[in-house]
Formats: C-alpha cells, sequence, structure tokens
C-alpha cells in the first residue's frame, strides 16, 4: 500500500510535524514500505498462536500516593524564566492549526 505524497503531508499535519518537501519524499517511501509490512502481517495465519501481552510475567508494583512538600520552592520559582503568582509560565508549544 504506497501513500502519496499529499497523503504523507497531510498525516504529517494531523501529528503537528513540519518537513520540507525534500525530507517528506523519502519519508513517504519509508511510510509505504512500514504499510506494507503491516500488510504482509496482516496475511499471516495466527490462529495457533497463543494471545500474549507481555513476555515476562510479572506483577505491577503499587504504591501509596504521597504528598511531599518540596523544601526549595523559593529557588525554583527564582530560576523561572516567567511567573506567574507562585506558577511558572511556559510558552505553547502547540499551534494552531
Amino acid at each position: 500500500m504506497s501513500i502519496t505524497l499529499d497523503e504523507a503531508k497531510k498525516i504529517a499535519h494531523l501529528a503537528r510535524l513540519e518537513f520540507e518537501e525534500k525530507e517528506l519524499t523519502p519519508l513517504t517511501e519509508e511510510l509505504s514500505k512500514i504499510l506494507n509490512y503491516f500488510k504482509e502481517l496482516q496475511d499471516l495465519d495466527t490462529s495457533e498462536v497463543k494471545a500474549t501481552f507481555h513476555p515476562i510475567r510479572k506483577n505491577t508494583p503499587f504504591r501509596e500516593d504521597e504528598v511531599k512538600v518540596f523544601e526549595n520552592i523559593e529557588g525554583i520559582l527564582k530560576n523561572s524564566p516567567s511567573l506567574k503568582d507562585t506558577s511558572i509560565v511556559v510558552p505553547k508549544v502547540v499551534k494552531v492549526p
């Protein structure tokens, strides 16, 4: 299953990735190869294969949440570039299309 350059551009846009035209062509070819490999995997007969959730059986360690007081909050706030009350202000990282 090969994808077109326009489809790759749309996927990149949805993933909030920006590529130059010269970067997008090889990535489109690689993505097409990956999708072709998935097609091969879909065609395999796995009816005799048991489902596996994780190769190593381990119990998930649980612990109670603990609230800890950080002693040097003033030191962290002093080093931040921008503050609003007692919060550190950071720039937006998501662009609106």
